[in-house]
């Protein structure tokens, strides 16, 4: 979104409530806080729940380093029943007797579905394949091949519910990862189908659902400072004459900032406001790929 920022700047944990859609999400905030320049990062479904990262004013321009966070979630994984969606609220497309697959069973195939592994985004999906998105098409009755995507899990846990067939799931994953697509896989693994219900964001990165706030409750004190939302990051604190630099996009040397690492790296004054992200060259360069401040 273009044009300057009249309204508060900060990050927001929201805790999504089922029914609502991220850009539900994000129009509320906008009338909340009166700030028109308001984003997420990371969609949630409309019938997912839990945390939900957005950003308002200047953050908006940090979000993109909020995606790239590894994230958790709990659902409910339902065997013997694939739907067109891979969740609970699409049709059925296939049936299985599953009622013979053990605990033990389920927890070996999803084992082999834990570390680097490949995977198909699902139809419903917002990836976009000869220049429209995969939900777009699913609309219209139309399915295409989609290129498998790699991806990291990390947890994939099983436990037993109360309903046969029904398995609780705890999942932590790399950005990009799909759960539904987990539990359909899951299914296939066991010589039948799956499909998730009650899906559940609990962490990204290190924003917890502890810390998320219902969109009704939301006010000015739920706001976190550009320096908070970057909390995961890599920090690098600088004197007031380096500051000035960073203000004005100069590359710096990395070795006497005591930049270590990959990056990227939040780069604040000595009063601990985020100036900058910077990112990693092939050289001992760091060079911003966001500056905050400027002078």
């Amino acid at each position: 979104m273009t044009g300057p920022s009249t309204g508060p700047t900060g990050l927001l944990v929201v805790d999504k409530e089922p029914g609502w859609t991220s850009h539900d999400v994000v129009a509320r905030v906008r009338s909340l806080f009166e700030q028109r320049r308001v984003g997420h990062a990371g969609t949630l479904d409309p019938d997912a729940t839990g945390v939900l990262l957005v950003g308002l004013g200047r953050v908006t321009r940090l979000l993109q380093f909020l995606t790239r966070l590894g994230k958790e979630y709990t659902c409910e994984v339902v065997l013997g029943t694939a739907t067109d969606t891979l969740d609970a609220s699409g049709s059925v497309t296939g049936e299985w007797d599953m009622a013979g697959v053990t605990l033990e069973q389920a927890r070996a195939a999803a084992a082999s579905l834990t570390g680097t592994i490949e995977q198909v985004p699902p139809m419903v999906s917002a990836v976009k394949v000869g220049g429209r998105r995969l939900h777009e098409l699913h609309r219209m009755g139309v399915e295409v091949e989609r290129p498998a995507r790699t991806v990291r899990v990390t947890r994939f846990d099983l436990e037993p519910t109360e309903q046969q067939g029904a398995l609780r799931a705890h999942v932590a994953c790399s950005s990009g990862t799909y759960v539904r697509t987990l539990a359909a896989d899951l299914g296939q693994a066991l010589g039948g189908g799956a499909h998730l219900r009650d899906l559940r964001r609990t962490r990204v990165g290190s924003f917890g659902e502890d810390e998320a706030v219902p969109v009704a409750s939301l006010e000015p004190a739920s706001l976190r400072s550009p320096a908070e939302a970057l909390r995961d990051l890599d920090r690098v604190t600088v004197d007031p004459a380096t500051a000035g630099l960073v203000s004005r996009g100069r590359p710096l040397d990395r070795v006497p900032l005591g930049a270590t690492g990959e990056g990227p790296w939040a780069v604040l004054d000595p009063t601990g406001r985020l100036l900058a992200v910077y990112e990693a060259t092939a050289s001992d360069a760091i060079r911003p790929a966001v500056v905050l401040a400027s002078r």
